[in-house]
């Protein structure tokens, strides 16, 4: 009897020291190459050079490291159903314990993945890494990302939503416009006035070139979180407020202050443009307008002052929670955000270090300065020393991170394709995307 009792305390002892050998965390072992080196997994949803470039630098800077980098595509498109399929891999592998050790995290379920615990607060690792600068990085959007307090996805850059005016017009029209506090309703009320003050016989649009759809998602963007809940995992598409927006946007078009139709050169008051790097701030506004007025987004429901520009960020990383290696996890974050990766060509999006934006832009400055630089159509960019100032109080003061599931967004715009097109009434297609999008949030 007594033996009995040793070999089950010794059995118990056993249990306990095997668990706090794990930290209890259900963290698995480090990995190691054939030649010692510390393996360390990255997810990636598709190959890039880019993500080869940062590859061979990285082992460089940390030869003791074997960055592994898995794509779940190399390049070709994703055909229809197949993102559901990637979206469902990844969800299993957290749920399994499995995640490779950093994840991009575009367009994944990441509130789930963080009320679930399967992502790593990064918040005092920033704070701890004396290497990084935060007086250069963009904290205003690492904040803006912050779930629970807590920061758990990095980007590599961001871009910008922003709308485009033609000074000259609006100048002339000597309409009232701060487009820091202007929204939808104000958008329209302007639009209307400038258009009657028009007194030539070519019709005026605010927008052209510009389907009812895209504008009703433009729209939702601002209006995203009065209509889903992601956390609740619910939406409320079928409600009065959703529907009056369907109707909003219809009745702009019947009283043609935006048109799906293209405009002649001059009678388009406004366009709305993705910045995505410096010379998008010219080639876009200077090939649509001599003398281009860069505007803040209308905003959705009553008006209130905003500081910066519409912000979406371009690939967020994330570190699994359980990943054994998350001291090598958080240097790869850290080289993310070098200037040495920050400067590479291939990185999309303006930099999350205010130097090297700024940096750039100079570079741009001076080339249209010296007449080095010129438009698509061949012509001189005349840009003003005004202007490029402009442009650097743009990209620093970007602040309103607008936090969205493109998918819904995606299900909103086809659907809305009935309504536009008179096959359905707007109460029946904002059924249809409750719906869909109810299903996609429980899936």
């Amino acid at each position: 009897m007594k033996k009995w009792l040793l070999l089950l305390s010794m059995m118990a002892i056993i249990v306990v020291l095997t668990a706090c050998s794990s930290g209890g965390s259900g963290k698995t072992d480090k990995v190691t190459s054939k030649d010692g080196k510390t393996v360390l997994t990255l997810s990636v949803t598709e190959s890039s050079p880019f993500y080869q470039t940062v590859e061979k630098k990285f082992e460089e800077k940390y030869p003791d490291i074997d960055l592994q980098i898995n794509a779940y595509k190399t390049g070709e498109q994703w055909e229809p159903g197949e993102y559901e399929k990637y979206r469902n891999s990844m969800n299993t592998a957290m749920l399994s314990g499995k995640s490779m050790d950093i994840i991009e995290v575009d367009d994944l379920p990441l509130k789930d993945y963080v009320n679930k615990g399967f992502l790593l607060d990064m918040n005092d690792l920033l704070k701890k890494d004396q290497t990084l600068d935060n007086d250069d990085l963009q904290m205003n959007i690492l904040d803006g990302l912050k779930l629970n307090d807590g920061m758990y996805t990095i980007p590599l850059g961001y871009m910008l939503r922003l709308f485009v005016g033609d000074g000259e017009i609006l100048s002339n029209a000597n309409v009232k416009l701060d487009d820091k506090t202007w929204n939808w309703k104000e958008f329209e009320k302007v639009s209307k006035e400038v258009i009657q003050k028009k007194s030539d016989t070519d019709q005026l649009y605010a927008l052209a070139s510009y389907p009812p759809e895209l504008l009703f998602q433009e729209m939702l963007v601002e209006n995203y979180a009065a209509f889903v809940d992601p956390s609740a995992k619910k939406a409320t598409f079928d409600s009065p407020e959703f529907v009056n927006l369907f109707e909003q946007v219809k009745q702009m078009y019947e009283e043609k202050i935006v048109t799906s139709e293209e405009a002649k050169p001059g009678n388009q008051m406004f366009n709305s443009t993705s910045i995505t790097s410096p010379i998008d701030f010219i080639e876009g506004p200077y090939m649509l307008f001599d003398q281009p007025e860069l505007l803040q987004t209308p905003q959705a429901g009553e008006s209130g002052d905003r500081k910066g520009a519409r912000v979406s960020t371009m690939t967020q990383f994330a570190i699994h929670a359980k990943s054994p290696v998350t001291d090598e996890a958080w240097k790869f974050i850290n080289f993310l955000l070098s200037e040495e990766v920050q400067m590479l060509q291939d990185r999309k999006g303006f930099s999350m270090l205010k130097s090297v934006n700024e940096k750039k832009i100079d570079e741009l400055h001076e080339k249209v300065e010296n007449g080095d630089y010129k438009l698509p159509n061949g012509e001189m960019a005349k840009v003003s020393d005004e202007q490029f100032t402009v442009f650097k109080q743009i990209v620093q003061s970007a602040d309103q991170y607008v936090d969205l599931d493109a998918k819904v967004l995606r299900i909103a715009g086809e659907e809305s394709v009935a309504f536009f097109g008179g096959q359905k009434t707007a109460e029946e297609v904002a059924k249809l995307i409750q719906n869909r999008v109810t299903t996609y949030l429980n899936e």
